[in-house]
């Protein structure tokens, strides 16, 4: 189950909410927990206890490192055994075939692929649950005594299967203390809305046209760039949107979760991108790999070394796939190239050059992440090779030249801007409820007759 689908919209998140608010405050823990294990069972059927054993394994864990503080070898043990398991848990299920693939094609052996599916959302829930052990075994959070709180926190539909990676300490106190009052709720379904607007409307229309690119053998360079510009912002719109609805979602709850993205295409260098682009899972490995290693307290090779490590890691996370490892690196390269080289003469650079340079540079890395580079890079730069601009081009430009605008503009923060200068207006306050209500149509419309589009990030 998606929440941009009309299963969810019109039937599961209408029962659950009623469920939820008529419920005395000691039983609305089970509505969320019973609700969002019929969420992941509704696409994951028996997958669903994967999360189930992580979850009791986290919560033993945590207890035992609790208990057994003062004794190195237990906690340790303890600790151990989170890591184990749920590393474990994620290396077989989503990188299993991509070592044999790999062995096979060095080797030239036959062996043969693993039967397995990649569970939706383990990359997320197994990061969540073991930076949860890490924190009780630092000190930094006590471990949960009541396992029901604790199985509502690790299976939370909002923010289960996409993110943002929302860590125990980040809502201990909300998950048996939280206030539910209208502002949060209006906050709530506005966020929700308008997150589901940028998924159906925006990034969905943007995968239309990359099929259509796909299935078009009379490109031109211009489509290619075109393409590559598409993909960026298709995949910007479709995780900000995901979470967009799940912190909206979270909000209906009584929950605050972090935020995930900061207009990252208003960045002046590839170092401020990354602080600006999924911000939970960038503070995740510079907690839990970063820091542990080093950090930047260290030898320049050092750093580079740590460096090294939490960009194969960050690309790896991303998916079972070369390219997406070659992506980490290449992001790897320039970060370290920022820092020991051009650094201090990108900050005494015309602002426009600055921006130039992270929006192109963004652009190619996100050709990588496509998986297409082998194809679109060379003809990107193809000029002599094949025509500037033909007729297909201008065709599907003048086809898709208003979402393309859209898309451009609400990248960045013009338009909240812009809000926040007339949100405290009257017009604004009666207008506001309209404008959500027609962006819910608007989309509901879309899902009705367009095809099925799930989340981007889903298969990470």
């Amino acid at each position: 189950m998606v929440f941009s689908s009309l299963v969810f919209l019109y039937y599961f998140l209408p029962i659950v909410i009623v469920l939820y608010f008529i419920m005395p405050r000691p039983l609305k823990n089970i509505v969320l927990l019973i609700s969002s294990l019929v969420f992941y069972f509704y696409g994951e059927q028996w997958l669903v206890w994967i999360m189930v054993i992580s979850t009791i394994t986290d919560y033993l864990c945590g207890l035992i490192i609790e208990k057994y503080r003062k004794s190195k070898k237990i906690s340790i043990a303890a600790l151990i055994v989170s890591l184990v398991v749920n590393l474990g848990l994620l290396g077989y299920f989503k990188y299993s075939n991509f070592f044999v693939e790999n062995i096979n094609a060095l080797l030239g052996a036959n062996i043969p692929l693993l039967n397995v599916s990649l569970p939706i959302g383990i990359s997320f829930y197994t990061f969540q649950t073991m930076s949860y052990t890490i924190d009780v075994y630092r000190g930094n959070v006590a471990a949960q005594k009541n396992f029901l709180s604790f199985a509502t926190f690790v299976t939370m539909f909002p923010q289960l299967v996409a993110g943002p990676i929302v860590r125990y300490a980040t809502i201990e106190h909300e998950l048996n203390h939280r206030k539910h009052t209208m502002q949060n709720l209006s906050y709530g379904v506005c966020r929700f809305v308008v997150g589901l607007a940028k998924k159906v409307l925006i990034a969905n229309v943007l995968g239309d046209f990359g099929n259509i690119f796909s299935s078009v053998t009379d490109k031109s360079i211009l489509f290619y760039w075109v393409y590559a510009i598409s993909y960026t912002l298709q995949v910007y719109f479709d995780f900000s949107a995901y979470s967009d609805m799940a912190i909206g979602l979270g909000k209906m709850f009584g929950f605050s979760f972090p935020e995930n993205f900061n207009y990252p295409f208003i960045s002046k260098s590839i170092s401020e991108f990354w602080r600006r682009w999924h911000i939970s899972m960038g503070t995740w490995f510079r907690d839990y790999v970063y820091i542990p290693l080093g950090g930047n307290r260290v030898s320049a090779k050092r750093w580079i070394f740590n460096i090294f490590v939490v960009w194969f890691l960050t690309g790896f996370w991303h998916g079972a796939a070369w390219n997406f490892i070659i992506w980490g690196l290449y992001f790897f390269l320039f970060l370290v190239v920022e820092k020991l080289l051009i650094g201090k003469y990108l900050k005494k650079a015309p602002s426009f050059f600055q921006h130039v340079y992270v929006l192109f540079f963004i652009l190619i890395s996100f050709v990588i992440f496509s998986g297409n580079a082998k194809e679109v890079l060379p003809a990107m730069f193809s000029v002599g090779k094949i025509p500037f601009i033909n007729d297909v081009t201008v065709y599907y430009l003048k086809s898709y030249f208003i979402v393309f605008l859209i898309a451009v503009v609400g990248s960045t923060p013009l338009i909240k801007t812009l809000y926040g200068k007339i949100e405290r207006s009257k017009a604004v306050r009666w207008t506001e409820p309209v404008v959500v209500l027609l962006l819910l149509i608007f989309s509901t419309a879309y899902l009705v007759e367009g095809s099925f589009n799930p989340f981007l990030y889903f298969r990470f």
